[in-house]
């Protein structure tokens, strides 16, 4: 089959919503239970909020080093830090 890039979307035919009905419906009967709603899913109870932060060149240097060398975001070796301090 070609890469997507290169396949013809425009032969492509659409799916029905009946189609999509009769899928749903299928997929409960194999699983017993409804489909998972599209998109991403919620996150947990401790949602976390976004925040614009100004830091010092020193601190996001070592904060994105200890990231490269854990395989890790950023911004995740930052909040470990500050929930340590946290308590």
């Amino acid at each position: 089959m070609k890469k997507a890039k290169e396949f013809d979307f425009s032969k492509a035919r659409r799916i029905t919503a009946e189609e999509r009905r009769v899928y749903r419906k299928a997929y409960e009967n194999t699983f017993g239970k409804k489909m998972p709603p599209r998109g991403r899913p919620p996150k947990g109870a401790d949602k976390y909020q976004a925040i614009h932060i100004r830091l010092h060149p020193k601190a996001l240097r070592w904060a994105r080093d200890q990231a490269q060398k854990r395989g890790i975001g950023y911004q995740t070796v930052i909040n470990e830090a500050l929930l340590s301090r946290a308590g």
